[in-house]
C-alpha cells in the first residue's frame, strides 16, 4: 500500500516526531489537532474557541489534499474534563450538521500544551 506524509503550512506544526497527517491507500489519518493558532503558535482560550481551532487545523489538512471536512468518516475527541463535553458538542455538531462521522470522545488526564481538547480524525479520499 502506498503511503506517504501530508502536511499543509496552514495548520500548526507537529510539536514532536510525527506527521500532521499520513495518506495510506484511500485514507487520511490526521494526528491529534490541538488548538494552536498556526500563525501566531498559541493556544486559544477557552473550550469553545479551542475546539473551533483544532477541527479549523483538521479542515486545513483536509484541503491540502483537495478534501473537505465532509470526507471525514471517524474523529476521536480528547477532553481534558468531561465537563465540557456539552460546550464542545455544540461547536463540533455545528461542523457536521448533516452527516456526523462517527465519534469517540474520552477524558483524559492532561494533554500537551495543557489544551481542553484535541481532536484526531480519519477521512475517506475518494
Amino acid at each position: 500500500m502506498d503511503q506517504r506524509v501530508v502536511n499543509s503550512e496552514k495548520a500548526p506544526q507537529a510539536i514532536g516526531p510525527y506527521s500532521q497527517g499520513i495518506k495510506a491507500g484511500d485514507f487520511l489519518f490526521i494526528s491529534g489537532q490541538l488548538p494552536v493558532n498556526p500563525v501566531s503558535g498559541m493556544l486559544i482560550e477557552g473550550i469553545e474557541a479551542q475546539t473551533r481551532q483544532s477541527i479549523e487545523n483538521i479542515a486545513a489538512i483536509l484541503t491540502s489534499e483537495g478534501l473537505g471536512l465532509e470526507s471525514i468518516i471517524k474523529t476521536t475527541v480528547f477532553l481534558k474534563d468531561i465537563n465540557d463535553f456539552e460546550s464542545m458538542n455544540a461547536v463540533y455538531g455545528k461542523y457536521f450538521p448533516l452527516k456526523a462521522p462517527a465519534r469517540v470522545c474520552v477524558q483524559v488526564a492532561k494533554l500537551p500544551k495543557d489544551a481542553l481538547v484535541e481532536i484526531e480524525a480519519v477521512a475517506f479520499c475518494r
